[in-house]
């Protein structure tokens, strides 16, 4: 296995065009305006075109993460869809990916694990690229929420968006890259957050979709309660095992899951000089895109600066935590 450093070289986003703001959803699920951000901190969200799918959004998001970069789709040696939401049960949305992009050389799969997945995802490509120097990989996080929503269920309706982010993944040169990641399963509260139906256990029948099997189902209140009882020392193990003080970390970009939530988990933390960066206000919860979105959008906002720490946390079904830490290489063209 390669000693070389892995770490990001270029990072892209995609969100639809359609914004739905809080004025036009309070009415469908029987709140106010002011209701929604005051619990949520989100102010409008993102949804798709009904002609879009997962895998034309996280095809669109890789475009422009392999732009920065410099390279093109035959360059790729491993492409990685991290979603819950993907086209079909069958096919990997990853193979339509590869389709689209022109990817042909790519070993292309899925990974579902919810809202933490952008973490994992890197976790597989860290380790893909480090046992073939010289390869790269392509992690693309995209989820469609707005078509597994229930209006009748205000608390999960306000949050969930669509979106995809990407994150193209290489060797860096020395300190930069990834220094530790930490992934965190805690299967026994998986029924916190689910879709019950569409699986081998309740294939889709009339009575299904009567019953609201394939809505998205959560557990709000519990859910937050296992966010700020696992986040915070997931993190503090991270750190201990990385040899880094909080106090160094720099940028703080968590899954963007509800912004009154994320508040309290960054004071629960205890950042000192590190920016929690957030677009939940704007684009709402996008799942497994979330993370990503937002990283993007502290790199091209030029917030990222090189050899600064930056602390990427995701939580959520499973339920499923995933901490990694990475010193920031300025990204663009990949010197060939």
């Amino acid at each position: 296995m390669s000693s070389q450093p892995v770490g990001i070289l270029a990072t892209g986003a995609y969100v639809p065009e359609r914004i739905v703001g809080n004025e036009e959803l309070a009415p469908r699920i029987g709140v106010t305006a002011e209701w929604i951000e005051r619990k949520t901190g989100i102010r409008a969200r993102r949804w798709a075109d009904p002609s879009e799918a997962t895998s034309e959004m996280a095809a669109a998001a890789a475009t422009r993460a392999l732009e920065q970069a410099g390279l093109t789709a035959d360059r790729i040696d491993h492409l990685i869809v991290t979603t819950s939401t993907g086209d079909a049960p069958l096919p990997p949305t990853a193979c339509l990916v590869q389709a689209e992009l022109g990817a042909h050389r790519a070993a292309a799969f899925d990974l579902n694990i919810a809202c933490s997945g952008f973490v994992h995802g890197l976790a597989v490509a860290h380790g893909l690229v480090a046992q073939n120097p010289g390869s790269y990989a392509l992690v693309i996080a995209a989820d469609l929420w707005s078509r597994f929503v229930d209006f009748g269920d205000r608390g999960t309706a306000a949050l969930l968006a669509d979106a995809a982010g990407a994150a193209v993944v290489g060797a860096v040169p020395g300190p930069y890259g990834i220094l530790g990641t930490d992934l965190l399963s805690h299967g026994d509260e998986s029924s916190l957050l689910v879709i019950e139906a569409g699986g081998s256990r309740k294939p889709a029948s009339h009575a299904t979709v009567d019953e609201g099997g394939h809505f998205l189902r959560m557990r709000g209140r519990e859910v937050s309660d296992f966010v700020l009882g696992k986040v915070p020392q997931a993190v503090k193990d991270l750190l201990a095992k990385t040899g880094v003080r909080r106090e160094d970390i720099a940028h703080f970009v968590p899954h963007q899951a509800n912004g009154v939530l994320l508040g309290r988990l960054a004071e629960q933390i205890g950042f000192e000089n590190a920016r929690t960066h957030l677009t939940v206000g704007e684009y709402g919860n996008s799942g497994a895109a979330s993370m990503a979105v937002t990283l993007d959008d502290a790199n091209r906002s030029g917030l990222l600066r090189d050899g600064e720490l930056v602390l990427l946390v995701g939580f959520g079904g499973g339920m499923a935590l995933g901490a990694s830490l990475l010193r920031w290489r300025t990204t663009g063209p990949v010197e060939l």
